[in-house]
């Protein structure tokens, strides 16, 4: 019997409440309605913005909510006037949606289509309504995504549409993580050759923050990182040193600039600490040296700089996503992935189903994981 049409009942990951474990719970995924797709999750990654909201370090996101924002499935069904996407296609999921027709998706310079709810967190579709049910009750969307459920619904504007070869397990990572690091290097900071560059936090994004130093052809790829156990990975992925604050007795900014002769030319935050984001910043050469701001830091959360260590000629700078346009560049880089122009593969440490999300997000807090893919059974 077809699905097309009907409320599906299935499972989910709901989070009633912040700093609670998630409870899987049978939901309600009513059908799309116009310019909006349903899809049947096949993966999804646990990234570290989704344990911000559950620890309450985002307080505008609402509860109840089905989280997750990383994820790549199959469409089960579209809502009337969807014109480029259909039953049985692959997609990757957008939290960084792409309107294509508001100021900030036709300006090349700017990935950050008005319609994004980041920030905004209203947990609706664009319609100001939700898709979701459970025991009575509605249940919040999150960022135009919503990936811990076995189906979602999601505008047209926050899907893309992807090759039928790609295995989802894998690509789901170019719905964030990958992306966000891979971006930073490359669109953000347009790292050039022979350059050096410092990556501070080594966990997913930051390693593919040293994958996009190292396609740029950067000659000095320093990890730094509190827990030496990622060193390993980091150097297989391309970091040519890595370093840990707590070996030093002296800043780090110092250490890295003794290390290269006066600065580095590019320093990359992915932890969401505005002390580290600080210390990026001052281990870049004071006259041309770029940070660029990658990890999200709590809501509160406020980054005091004195103004000479901008004015001497540094840059700082900051993007969501890696600064990718969605819909248009998502199946390139899918495409490049497929062509082997960078590995996935290492960036997975663990795999786990639905059912078992919550070990997810300990592997996460203990940090033994890089990232942890869930699979829907």
């Amino acid at each position: 019997m077809t699905t097309a049409g009907n409320v599906i009942k299935c499972k989910a990951a709901v989070a009633w409440a912040p700093k609670q474990p998630l409870s899987i719970e049978d939901i309600e995924v009513a059908p799309p309605k116009a310019h909006e797709v349903r899809v049947k999750m096949v993966a999804t990654g646990i990234c570290r913005s989704d344990d911000h909201v559950l620890s309450g370090s985002i307080s505008s996101v609402k509860f109840p909510v089905i989280l997750g924002h990383e994820g790549a499935g199959i469409v089960e069904s579209v809502g009337p006037g969807v014109r480029n996407i259909k039953p049985g296609d692959k997609v990757i999921t957008l939290f960084q949606p792409q309107c294509g027709e508001c100021r900030n998706c036709l300006d090349p310079k700017s990935n950050m289509c008005l319609k994004s709810d980041i920030g905004k967190h209203t947990g609706m579709m664009l319609d100001n309504s939700s898709r979701f049910t459970c025991k009575g009750r509605l249940i919040q969307h999150f960022v135009h995504t919503s990936t811990f459920t076995e189906y979602t619904v999601l505008d047209e504007m926050a899907v893309a549409k992807i090759q039928d070869d790609a295995p989802l397990d894998k690509v789901c990572l170019i719905s964030c993580g990958f992306s966000t690091g891979y971006g930073s290097a490359l669109n953000t900071a347009k790292v050039k050759q022979g350059s050096t560059c410092a990556v501070f936090g080594l966990g997913g994004v930051g390693l593919s923050v040293v994958i996009g130093c190292k396609v740029a052809g950067a000659a000095k790829i320093i990890g730094v990182d509190t827990n030496s156990d990622k060193f390993a990975k980091a150097k297989e992925v391309g970091a040519t040193e890595c370093i840990n604050p707590k070996h030093y007795k002296e800043p780090i900014h110092k250490v890295l600039e003794r290390l290269t002769e006066g600065g580095l030319d590019y320093s990359f935050e992915c932890i969401g600490n505005t002390s580290v984001m600080a210390s990026a910043l001052l281990s870049t050469n004071y006259s041309c040296g770029t940070s660029v701001i990658v990890g999200v830091a709590p809501s509160a959360a406020e980054l005091n700089l004195n103004p000479m260590e901008i004015l001497t000629g540094r840059t700082l700078k900051g993007a969501i996503f890696g600064g990718w346009k969605g819909r248009d560049c998502v199946p390139k880089l899918v495409a490049d992935f497929m062509a082997k122009k960078f590995e996935l593969d290492g960036l997975i440490s663990h795999r786990l189903p639905l059912q078992k999300i919550n070990e997810g997000f300990d592997l996460l807090h203990k940090g033994e994981s890089l990232r942890t893919v869930l699979y829907f059974c």
